[in-house]
């Protein structure tokens, strides 16, 4: 099963946001153990580091990058992608990117928590808690 990873699953776990950071967690497990394949987008991780900035010095950054990069796996976002993006004319452009690029890779579904973010996309957008009632 293959897994684009939104921006607040990642953050739920990194900033410990109760009642989230349990089943977010869960998530991050399954990536962890190669029951999924869990994908995030470096415009995911460009958006990390701009919320988190103020708790993160340059070697946290680095530390960050690091641990994730051994659980998930980036993707980056191409032109392509954000041309792709501009032409679905969603309210939230980074939503679309996101999108996009869940279809690139070929994503079977997009984890996230704001599904009313994602409800025009091609592939199927679910929370944490969805995911884990159906695996």
């Amino acid at each position: 099963m293959k897994l684009l990873i939104d921006t607040n699953i990642l953050l739920d776990v990194l900033q410990n946001r109760k009642p989230y950071v349990f089943n977010s967690s869960i998530i991050w497990k399954l990536c962890e153990t190669d029951s999924a394949d869990g994908y995030v987008s470096v415009l995911t991780f460009a958006n990390l580091v701009y919320i988190m900035r103020r708790e993160m010095t340059p070697e946290k950054i680095g530390e960050v990058l690091r641990s994730l990069s051994l659980i998930f796996e980036f993707t980056e976002v191409s032109p392509s992608d954000l041309m792709c993006a501009a032409q679905l004319n969603w309210i939230d452009f980074e939503d679309a990117v996101q999108s996009i690029t869940a279809e690139r890779i070929h994503a079977d579904y997009i984890i996230t928590r704001n599904l009313k973010d994602f409800t025009k996309s091609r592939i199927t957008a679910l929370t944490p808690d969805e995911l884990i009632a159906i695996i």
